[in-house]
């Protein structure tokens, strides 16, 4: 199974020298050289940071949707901020999200936030023998790792081997992702832990792909391409059959309880 993880910075490219103002300018362009690039990639799923859902900048094109139809896969898209947060009561900014992008028929996606933070989205997928987080995490310090404990927890409770990707922000440094990821009992998808921020001169691991030991990584590389300010991550696993049938087992015994009782 092939995942893409990309915080797309909502079609307006990433290029260094343009200013703030290139947030506001029109996307469309950009967005199918997007839609191109990751239907290049061939993705089973794909996890979207920084997805406009139809704000005038995005020309009311809600980005997740128009890659999805071209793609013929489903979607699940969500704005990050909290519906009572002051930035969901600004037209741009409550047209900022997350989504996810998947081949098969539709999936469940919950949708879980953190109590604290300005962005607080977590997406949770789940397929037949994984659950697939995908995070944006705080800017600040302090509070990205508030949100990381509640991060823990929630993979910590899944009852499938999970697949957290995402956007950590770790502007302390790379210890901050290798401290939560041993806390979890996690492995990262890159060995060599290869800096993915900014995409032209890339010297910070901002972007993440984190495993559980049950799922086997083939494949692992950074996508070569500057439509953003950060690097695409794809990603080829799998979960072992014999792990995948103990699962299988595991829910019907536990569906079989539900209906005893």
């Amino acid at each position: 199974m092939r995942f893409l993880l990309y915080n797309i910075r909502y079609a307006t490219g990433g290029l260094p020298g343009r200013g703030p103002l290139q947030f506001l300018r029109p996307s469309k362009q950009l967005l199918d050289e997007i839609v191109a690039y990751i239907r290049s990639v061939k993705p089973d799923i794909a996890g979207l940071l920084e997805v406009d859902s139809g704000s005038v900048r995005s020309r009311r094109r809600h980005q997740s949707r128009v890659i999805a139809e071209a793609l013929g896969h489903t979607h699940a898209y969500r704005s990050k901020y909290a519906v009572n947060s002051f930035a969901h009561r600004i037209p741009i900014l409550r047209r900022q999200g997350n989504a996810i992008i998947v081949r098969d028929a539709d999936r469940p996606v919950r949708f879980h936030y953190f109590t604290n933070g300005v962005k607080r989205l977590v997406l949770e997928l789940e397929m037949p023998d994984v659950a697939v987080f995908l995070v944006h995490l705080a800017l600040g310090g302090r509070v990205r790792l508030q949100q990381m404990h509640t991060l823990y927890d929630l993979v910590r409770s899944a009852t499938k081997p999970v697949l957290l990707a995402g956007d950590f922000n770790a502007f302390w440094g790379r210890h901050e992702i290798e401290l939560f990821r041993a806390a979890c009992g996690l492995r990262s998808a890159d060995p060599e832990n290869r800096p993915t921020w900014p995409s032209w001169r890339p010297h910070r691991q901002l972007d993440v792909i984190l495993h559980s030991p049950d799922i086997v990584v083939d494949r692992f590389e950074l996508g070569n391409v500057l439509l953003s300010d950060h690097l695409p991550l794809i990603c080829d696993f799998r979960v072992p059959r014999s792990r995948s049938a103990a699962i299988d087992i595991l829910h019907e015994a536990v569906t079989a309880s539900r209906e005893l009782y």
